[in-house]
């Protein structure tokens, strides 16, 4: 079970929003971490706590294929991503580094910065704590809840390989 507290983007969120590119020579996801979503919410990394939740409207990601995104939303602590859509390489590269991503239009649009969400990605179902409402996602594949579990894509193959596949 994943409990957070909200932070609220709207619509178009492109990876240059979520880390900005003066910032790609760095590799650090603890460095990356310190300036997550700086140029659209300065005091973002002041006021994230370990497990918040982002949420956001459409077409979360979208921009440029680097995977400086979503791991240095995940280094800032953030739990998961809520929003009505992905960009699809966004999606692809959180997958892999072990963030999970919702999508919940419903969810997304009732949720209110500041609101506490409790997820249940196994049965997909976002639920806020703040209005008691309760939404539907799609719950991942088996194989993509076990690379989320293992904390990302090359862990998950580490097991695999080792004969202890989740």
């Amino acid at each position: 079970m994943i409990s957070g507290k909200v932070f609220k983007y709207g619509a178009n969120v492109d990876t240059d929003a979520i880390i900005p590119a003066r910032y790609l020579n760095v590799s650090d996801p603890t460095e990356l971490a310190k300036h997550c979503m700086e140029d659209i919410d300065a005091d973002f990394v002041k006021k994230v706590d370990k497990g918040d939740i982002i949420v956001a409207s459409t077409n979360f990601g979208c921009g440029s294929s680097r995977e400086h995104a979503p791991i240095a939303i995940k280094a800032a602590g953030v739990s998961a991503v809520v929003a009505a859509s992905f960009a699809r390489i966004f999606f692809r590269n959180a997958i892999n580094i072990g963030l999970p991503l919702l999508e919940s239009a419903e969810a997304a649009a009732a949720a209110s910065a500041g609101d506490t969400l409790e997820i249940d990605l196994e049965a997909g179902i976002i639920r806020s704590v703040t209005s008691g409402e309760t939404f539907r996602a799609n719950p991942y594949p088996s194989f993509m809840a076990g690379i989320i579990a293992s904390g990302g894509l090359i862990e998950y193959t580490r097991r695999n390989l080792a004969g202890g596949a989740q």
